[in-house]
């Protein structure tokens, strides 16, 4: 969005800072399951089970120093859209933030069966980044290295900005999404290191068959593999 000019006010910029760190402890509440967003103020927060995912490209620069910049963006964009694609297509989908060339979404999941359903949905992105390197390749483009990392646990969900401007955005806050981007940014960074990288938490409520996709990383401290959706030979 476009943001229009205001001069600024220091005075007024000191009050409303006291405002903010005067307001109330009080006003933020334990629920189960996230609340719409339109129950947000900038004074109130809620405290919510969620389970996080990451997805971060490896190799960044090395991309960059390889190809035109319409190449880059093309890559870019076809990476961006389709992981979005693929984390909406969960039920349990809350929200959805796109940071330089990650791309990380909340979502609200209250039952084991919930958690489960997003690690499916890690294991689709990861198929989906391999059918898109295939193309990538077929265009004579780099292909591309992504680490995920998940993660289940408490976050403060809160509304953040400039009250008054229009200029504001949901805040998630807490380890919870701290842990599920370091992850990310362990998948794939050295040869041992696989794609998809979870916490303990999030191993001990997958199925069997799931846990069965994952061994302990013990230099990483969580469970990690390379779990798929479709075969590489099936992709397009």
């Amino acid at each position: 969005m476009k943001i229009d000019y205001s001069k600024y006010d220091f005075d007024r910029s000191l009050e409303r800072i006291d405002e903010i760190l005067n307001s109330s402890d009080y006003n933020y509440e334990e629920k189960k399951g996230i609340p719409s967003e339109s129950s947000l103020t900038f004074k109130n927060g809620f405290y919510v089970d969620v389970t996080v995912v990451f997805v971060d490209i490896r190799g960044s620069k090395e991309l960059a120093n390889k190809h035109t910049r319409p190449v880059l963006a093309k890559i870019y964009r076809s990476y961006i859209s389709e992981v979005i694609a693929v984390m909406k297509g969960n039920s349990k989908i809350n929200d959805i933030f796109i940071e330089g060339d990650g791309v990380w979404a909340v979502f609200d999941t209250k039952t084991r069966e919930d958690v489960q359903s997003v690690f499916s949905t890690t294991s689709k992105i990861s198929s989906l980044i391999d059918a898109l390197n295939k193309k990538l390749i077929r265009k004579g483009y780099s292909s591309i290295k992504v680490g995920i990392g998940m993660d289940d646990g408490e976050s403060l969900y809160i509304k953040a900005g400039h009250n008054g401007s229009g200029i504001n955005e949901i805040v998630w806050i807490g380890k919870v999404v701290g842990e599920a981007a370091k992850l990310s940014g362990f998948g794939n960074r050295e040869s041992h290191d696989k794609r998809t990288m979870v916490t303990k938490k999030v191993y001990d409520m997958l199925s069997q068959h799931q846990k069965s996709l994952l061994k302990w990383n013990a230099s990483r401290e969580c469970y990690h593999g390379n779990t798929i959706w479709k075969p590489y030979e099936d992709l397009n």
